[in-house]
């Protein structure tokens, strides 16, 4: 059988706030594989997030381990690239370009010559190559967003982390971002972990799709979602609609102590 990329068993994450100690997520597991559009969906408060972090060696888990390619995430690594839903994570000082480069060159890895073309291909594959020289505060929303994806693909992580990276995003521009994202993965073939509280958008981007229930997160269930051949045309409709029911159903235990 084939080994997973990334090995997520049995998992509870705990952080303290000023007043008290939470309780994001309890014994999750799933495994990812090469290739994957792996999606984790989930509402607000279960703590998608911060999974996503401990993938990234941000965090450790209270229970349970995390591995990559069998090794277990103690720390951060340019093996885990992050991309994150707000528009200031690029350097306002450096241009399109010279963002693309910096993680590249910060980590010692890629020489400035390798660094300097990867950062022109990256760019190109995001459509972005007129801007290269501009900086980040003449670009609009959706093209910063793009910026960062370079940046993070220009690593050529092992996985992609994406945390909610269109959420901020206007409903016209997410879509397009949503297309662009899928048209990259068919070109480059990475893998990516990709966190959403919206289902359409779960099921547009994801191969798979993990359902977490409220806070704190446990694993409902993991679905395969639709295969984008536009073949079904009620496919997505009809997966969206089971999906809504297994995240927001109401327990029988609550329907008894209404009744």
């Amino acid at each position: 059988m084939e080994r997973p990329l990334l090995d997520v068993s049995d998992v509870t994450l705990q952080y303290k706030t000023r007043d008290h100690l939470v309780t994001a997520t309890y014994r999750v597991g799933f495994q990812v594989f090469t290739e994957d559009r792996y999606v984790v969906l989930g509402p607000s408060g279960c703590g998608k997030s911060t999974l996503l972090k401990a993938a990234g060696g941000y965090m450790s888990p209270t229970q349970g381990e995390i591995r990559l390619k069998g090794e277990v995430i103690r720390r951060p690594g340019p093996d885990r690239m992050m991309v994150f839903q707000e528009f200031d994570q690029l350097l306002p000082w450096k241009t399109v370009r010279e963002n693309v480069m910096f993680p590249m060159l910060v980590s010692g890895k890629v020489p400035a010559p390798e660094a300097a073309e990867r950062a022109r291909s990256y760019i190109d594959k995001v459509s972005l190559t007129q801007c290269a020289d501009q900086y980040p505060h003449t670009l609009s929303g959706g093209m910063k967003q793009r910026v960062a994806i370079a940046r993070a693909m220009a690593m050529e992580p092992d996985i992609l982390l994406m945390d909610e990276p269109f959420a901020a995003l206007d409903a016209l521009t997410r879509r397009k971002m949503q297309d662009e994202l899928l048209e990259l993965w068919d070109e480059i073939r990475f893998t990516m972990i990709f966190v959403t509280h919206s289902i359409a958008e779960a099921i547009k981007v994801g191969s798979r799709i993990l359902l977490l229930s409220p806070h704190p997160g446990q694993v409902k269930a993991e679905l395969n979602s639709v295969p984008r051949t536009g073949a079904e045309p009620d496919a997505a409709r009809l997966l969206e609609e089971r999906i809504h029911e297994m995240l927001f159903a109401e327990p029988v235990e609550a329907q008894l102590a209404r009744a």
